[in-house]
């Protein structure tokens, strides 16, 4: 899914990404934060708002001071190069051990 990896901002199916954002940081699908958001929407409008938003502040503290670690980009080439160089030293022990 391309809309995964985009940016939160750019996407069209959420609003600022809150929920999405705090859904990937605990592990849980963010349809149920936003449904918990749904009920105080129609009662307590602008406190609903506030507490979104300070959720979101949050978010981007947390996202600010602790990025996410990037994989380390892997080397196809050298690997295969170790790969191919580890049978022909281990034959080179055999032959001496002989």
């Amino acid at each position: 899914m391309a809309n995964e990896t985009s940016n939160l901002f750019n996407r069209r199916d959420t609003f600022f990404g809150i929920c999405e954002a705090v859904g990937q940081d605990f592990g849980f699908n963010p349809l149920w934060l936003r449904l918990a958001f749904v009920a105080p929407l129609f009662f307590f409008p602008v406190q609903t708002f506030i507490g979104y938003f300070a959720l979101g502040g949050v978010v981007l503290a947390s996202r600010l001071l602790f990025p996410a670690k990037s994989a380390a980009p892997a080397t196809p080439a050298l690997a295969a190069v170790e790969a191919a160089e580890q049978p022909s030293q281990k034959a080179e022990e055999f032959a001496l051990a002989a």
